[in-house]
């Protein structure tokens, strides 16, 4: 059975990623910033200590071996340019601390894991078309969060390929989720699906669809891209 950590599992496109791997016969661990339960490690990523507590468990709960990792996790609020100057900076900082360095040290833990044991590894990292598109002018902070993911992702991959360590990483627009329909809500609603020629946001479901290819099916070749998934809202 292959042994599946995905963080940031407790809802939207961590939610359906679980499920659907959980369906593909994938033991999975998931994490959650406060509850835990038999199959959930709790975790609160403002803490810098947090994901090495996160990678110990689920380690132990999986008998000793994680196959895949899966950076999910994320961290969604507005920024705005006129807050206080330390306001300003205390939520950047939160903001890559959860967005970007907790996924690089999941990830360093991971790739160290495979390497001692000799083992294959998968890792999928879970970005956001601001990567390349930017974002709004209250959220310099995530899109140079996922800017940051993207470039860690393909250093991962050209880095340890030979080793058969694999990186993939996901770029989706707007998905239907609570942190998603936030923004929207702040940015017009309706009218920014216009943006969109799709019409419409994605499904997390789709975006899971997604994420368990990279992590199950997808040929050793394919290591190092970046999936886009945002209705041709960008395209590049």
């Amino acid at each position: 059975m292959t042994s599946i950590l995905v963080t940031g599992s407790s809802r939207g496109i961590g939610a359906a990623t679980r499920t659907l791997l959980a369906e593909r016969g994938a033991g999975v661990i998931g994490h959650a910033t406060s509850a835990s339960d038999g199959t959930t490690v709790a975790a609160d990523f403002a803490s810098p200590a947090a994901p090495q507590m996160l990678w110990e468990e689920a380690l132990d709960r999986a008998g000793g071996a994680i196959d895949v990792l899966v950076n999910n996790a994320g961290l969604f609020d507005a920024n705005p340019l006129d807050s206080s100057d330390i306001e300003w900076l205390d939520k950047w900082e939160e903001t890559l601390r959860i967005n970007l360095t907790a996924a690089a040290q999941l990830s360093r833990f991971a790739v160290r894991h495979w390497l001692e044991r000799g083992v294959t590894g998968r890792i999928v990292h879970v970005a956001s078309r601001a990567a390349y598109r930017g974002d709004s002018p209250a959220h310099w902070h995530y899109a140079a969060a996922k800017g940051g993911m993207v470039a860690m992702h393909k250093s991962i991959a050209r880095a340890y390929a030979a080793q058969g360590i694999l990186s993939f990483a996901v770029t989706p627009g707007f998905t239907d989720t609570a942190m998603a329909g936030d923004y929207l809500a702040s940015r017009g609603g309706e009218e920014l699906l216009r943006d969109i020629p799709l019409g419409r946001v994605a499904q997390p479901e789709e975006i899971a669809r997604i994420i368990a290819f990279c992590a199950l099916d997808a040929p050793e070749s394919m290591t190092g891209a970046v999936i886009d998934a945002n209705g041709a809202s960008y395209v590049r």
